[in-house]
């Protein structure tokens, strides 16, 4: 039985510096994580060079290097689709602990790797623990954050991956592949070591049936307070955990049953997981934001760096950049370290929704500046896979659109709402599902890199990205909420009843005035109508 907790008179005020000391504390387990996954996606990018047609050691040619950029994002899946159910079974902590392990083994394996074989086992292996990291970092900082906190944390989560990029970057300019590798062994270390320390997430323990921890985790996360000062967010905490102790089966057959007299427990296990997925995963509070977040993922991941990563610092030679690819690289991770810290405020001063809008609009015009100069100062001949071709005469402009596209790639919210638009119950699994779909579109992005060198060189290429960035701004400005300092609980409601689209600026005003069009919400409309309809 879930109880609340009866207090007289007012709630005793919380001390805010150290209620959000104590989220900041907590939420740097996924900050470790991030920045080792961070270190772990961008790796290819500092081996490449040194590992294509080396002269002598391990050896790659053009279509190993290829394989071996993408190879990570290629196995990610796997993980990604294990993740959700390990996160739900282990509880968001213990899970932080687990998914450090094939990490470990894949960096001691990358650091003594003796042949190509055992190079790529290492890499998919990175990509096997990037894909199980995804979510319990998002899960965890989601669920112990206050909703006014809760954007701006989120945001530091991903300064860390940015932290994470430059590590490894900076560490390419100074030390061989090897090296690096072994020393990034101390980020799934210390995020390990960190988990022993920071409490459960209350609304995971909730669903447990522990209250007891749940409070006691709240009062942690509200700054080491006592039970009193949290009273109104743990019963409303404990008011939102009542359906998730319900049988889902049950909801979606309209049947109100106590726990002891649910039909469906003795059911066959597989036959009754099936149902609970079907049921948690086949509504409309989740398949809406799920197709929102992978059309995002697709647009995003495709107008990014991420197609570039693996082979960055030879485009940079064939685009024909003043600087050394390497120099470049490192102040990429500069700028996308500088732009993750900006966007901690901007977030909380523009919403997520315009600054989101701004990164893929501003991604798309640099793809475009890219083309256009490619098309008008590269000859057909030029490779990135080949130095030979790399033009002599250099620029400062493709350097400056390539920053620009840092810049606004650095914009990027997807990760941010992933971690909040979807339902409890469907909320590991569907993150896990969305993660395996942007590890795969990443796959797709850079292996077909050299593809699409082939067919169109670098100017198509480019002009591609660029298509992607466009059709991405239109699509988020239709069908991307709002979700600053909006609670958990409220988020969920805005896929419910008749959701057209999130549109509602002058310009949509105006064009709905003027073609008689019926673009709303339906969020506030029939809202009592709604929740009876609705499951949370």
């Amino acid at each position: 039985m879930v109880h609340t907790l009866q207090v007289k008179g007012l709630t005793p005020f919380i001390n805010r510096v150290k209620s959000i000391s104590a989220q900041i504390i907590a939420s740097m387990l996924p900050n470790f994580l991030l920045m080792d996954l961070g270190m772990a996606v961008n790796f290819p990018t500092i081996a490449v060079p040194d590992l294509l047609n080396a002269q002598e050691g391990l050896s790659l040619d053009d279509f190993q290097a290829s394989w071996f950029g993408s190879l990570s994002f290629l196995t990610q899946p796997i993980g990604a689709f294990l993740s959700g159910p390990i996160v739900d079974y282990f509880g968001r902590k213990r899970a932080s602990i687990l998914v450090n392990i094939p990490h470990v083994v894949a960096w001691l394996l990358m650091y003594f790797a003796w042949d190509v074989p055992s190079l790529f086992i290492a890499n998919a292996l990175l990509g096997v623990g990037t894909g199980l990291m995804e979510a319990p970092i998002t899960s965890y900082v989601s669920e112990i954050s206050e909703p006014s906190l809760r954007g701006a944390l989120s945001t530091v989560t991903q300064l860390f991956f940015a932290i994470g990029t430059l590590n490894i970057y900076y560490l390419g300019t100074i030390v061989t592949w090897r090296t690096a590798a072994l020393i990034s062994l101390a980020a799934p270390i210390l995020a390990s070591l960190l988990s022993l320390f920071i409490p459960e997430t209350p609304i995971w323990l909730l669903s447990k049936k522990r209250e007891e921890d749940a409070l006691k985790s709240l009062r942690y996360l509200r700054g080491w307070t006592t039970s009193e000062q949290v009273t109104e967010e743990f019963n409303q905490l404990v008011v939102h955990s009542k359906d998730l102790h319900r049988c889902c089966i049950c909801l979606a057959e309209d049947v109100t049953r106590k726990a002891e007299e649910c039909p469906h427990i003795k059911m066959n296990l597989f036959k009754r997981y099936f149902l609970k997925f079907k049921h948690d995963m086949f509504i409309k509070e989740t398949l809406r934001p799920f197709s929102m977040i992978l059309l995002y993922f697709l647009f995003y991941e495709m107008s990014s760096l991420t197609p570039l990563r693996p082979n960055m610092v030879n485009i940079c030679g064939a685009v024909g950049m003043a600087d050394d690819g390497k120099h470049i690289v490192l102040v990429v991770g500069i700028l996308s370290l500088v732009i993750a810290v900006l966007a901690v405020g901007l977030i909380k001063i523009c919403g997520k929704r315009k600054l989101g809008l701004t990164g893929m609009i501003g991604s798309a015009i640099a793809y475009t500046a890219l083309s256009i100069y490619a098309k008008n100062n590269l000859e057909d001949s030029v490779f990135s896979y080949d130095v030979a071709t790399f033009p002599r005469e250099t620029s400062y402009w493709p350097l400056i659109f390539l920053y620009a596209l840092t810049v606004f790639a650095g914009f990027n919210v997807s990760w941010v709402l992933l971690g909040e638009i979807f339902p409890f119950r469907s909320r590991a699994s569907a993150q896990g599902i969305t993660t395996a779909w942007d590890y795969i579109i990443s796959f797709i992005g850079t292996k077909i890199l050299i593809d699409l060198e082939t067919n169109f060189k670098l100017s198509g290429t480019f002009a591609v990205y660029a298509i992607f960035g466009y059709v991405g701004t239109v699509y988020l400005y239709f069908f991307m909420p709002e979700t600053e300092g909006v609670p958990l609980h409220e988020i969920e409601k805005l896929y419910t009843g008749n959701f057209r689209t999130f549109a509602d600026d002058p310009f949509i005003n105006l064009f709905k005035r003027i073609f008689g069009v019926k673009l709303k919400h339906d969020i506030e409309n029939k809202e009592e109508t709604d929740r009876s309809e609705t499951r949370f």
